[in-house]
């Protein structure tokens, strides 16, 4: 916990049930009287939904791996600084439905090997990491089929297929892996009532 206030994100695959997650942990913890800021990537501010707009809709070969990036970045930039930040200085829990972990997966590993360019540029333009990262782990297929059947104009990533969803959730396991003091794993493939009451109880933990 920062001595300002505290910094959640949730990550997983499409079809994960982390937005969901992401919900009910807001509504939890606002209905214990603690004041919460529930946001999203890429988006969350004025100028980071313009962007999202830009990066979720359209061909799946609109943007090199490396203009993606670019936008993601300038998105989170806007988000950190009108958002995030604002949030955490007033001393409130901002949880955020995907940071910078889907960028180091999405664009860092599925669109090409960026991982290196992700990171540096993570470092010289944003800066900060959540300080939990709530992990929804789904199986693939399950995920695939649950993100496909939203539809609507934001589906460019589901597009690339049950492949995809493969290698990102190992990117991601490994990646929790990679930082285990920041991440915590949560079984996404049952009902959403259980997954819930287990993200609550850990970060309830580390909340104290």
């Amino acid at each position: 916990m920062t001595a300002r206030g505290w910094f959640v994100s949730f990550e997983g695959i499409d079809g994960s049930g982390k937005s969901t997650q992401a919900r009910h942990l807001a509504e939890r913890l606002r209905a214990a009287g603690r004041g919460v800021v529930l946001t999203r990537e890429p988006g969350g501010s004025q100028g980071a939904e313009e962007i999202r707009k830009l990066v979720l809709e359209g061909d799946t070969d609109r943007w090199s791996p490396e203009t993606e990036l670019l936008l993601f970045t300038a998105a989170r930039r806007d988000h950190l600084e009108r958002v995030i930040e604002p949030a955490l200085v007033d001393g409130k829990i901002v949880i955020c439905d995907r940071f910078a972990d889907s960028t180091r997966m999405y664009q860092g590993l599925a669109r090409d090997d960026l991982r290196d360019k992700v990171d540096a540029l993570h470092d010289l333009m944003i800066g900060r990491e959540p300080d939990l990262t709530i992990l929804i782990d789904m199986d693939p297929g399950r995920g695939l089929e649950r993100a496909l059947s939203r539809g609507g104009p934001e589906a460019r990533f589901e597009n690339f297929g049950a492949g995809l969803q493969s290698r990102m959730r190992q990117g991601f396991l490994d990646l929790a892996a990679e930082h285990p003091e920041r991440f915590i794993v949560i079984d996404g493939n049952r009902p959403v009532e259980t997954v819930a009451a287990d993200v609550a109880a850990c970060v309830e933990d580390r909340l104290g």
